[in-house]
């Protein structure tokens, strides 16, 4: 079993990159910096692969630049790991916390993927919260779910190359209209791929992103359709019941 481990750090959050390397290395785990594309000042509109209609008609409003950003450096990372010869990549963003069992507690589990032969796409290791789940196999400390309603946030995720190629052919077909966490959601509560570990290995430390930071301040975003609320409600509860399909209708 290959794991590459990818570490997404914008140039200027050198702080961050010291802090997120001291822990790795005290858990072990070597790794590969990915430098993030800044969007925090771009034009979004100059972005060909951006569909504003689109992300206003599923989001109730348009994205940031700093949520391209964010996108389009996880698309990196899945570049990066196909072009090796790794069987997983452990994509982290550098605002996560990392234990010193985390390389320890991965390989355990996905020993257990490949021993039960689990067909999956996407494993979430960092968000604090899981619903809609089924409950795989219990670890000494964590629990490995299947997720149906597959959790946001993005500061720890594994992919199977299975997984990561798929993504990756979505990405030369399809345009952008959400951020890269609500895509996950939207992609493997439809295709019921996704894995999640809680509790998290890699939470994210809570501090604000620098990546997505206009964003984080701000959450309104670009273009909001006058019916927001009632847009995220239908997105909201379009997943949940398809996850609910997954969980009772397999």
């Amino acid at each position: 079993m290959k794991i590459k481990t990818y570490l997404i750090n914008l140039d200027d959050s050198t702080e961050r990159l010291c802090q997120a390397s001291q822990q790795l290395q005290a858990a072990g785990v070597s790794f590969e910096r990915v430098p993030a594309f800044d969007g925090r000042n771009i034009q979004v509109a100059d972005i060909k692969e951006y569909d504003e209609k689109a992300s206003v008609s599923y989001m109730g409003r348009g994205l940031k630049g700093g949520e391209l950003g964010c996108y389009f450096s996880h698309v990196a990372c899945v570049e990066r790991f196909l072009a090796s010869d790794a069987d997983y990549a452990m994509v982290l963003e550098d605002d996560m916390t990392a234990p010193d069992t985390l390389l320890a507690s991965v390989t355990e589990i996905l020993r257990y993927t490949e021993n039960q032969a689990i067909s999956w796409y996407l494993m979430n290791i960092g968000a604090n919260k899981h619903k809609i789940s089924t409950l795989l196999r219990r670890f000494a400390s964590h629990i490995l779910y299947k997720a149906h309603y597959f959790p946001m946030t993005t500061t720890g995720i594994i992919w199977s190359r299975q997984g990561a190629e798929a993504f990756w052919h979505y990405t030369q077909t399809h345009a952008v209209f959400c951020p890269v966490d609500n895509f996950f959601r939207y992609w493997l509560t439809d295709n019921n791929k996704g894995l999640s570990v809680y509790p998290p290995l890699t939470p994210p430390s809570g501090a604000d992103s620098d990546i997505n930071y206009p964003v984080a301040k701000k959450t309104n975003g670009r273009n909001r359709h006058p019916l927001y609320g009632l847009i995220k409600q239908r997105r909201l509860w379009g997943d949940k019941l398809k996850a609910l399909r997954h969980k009772y209708l397999k």
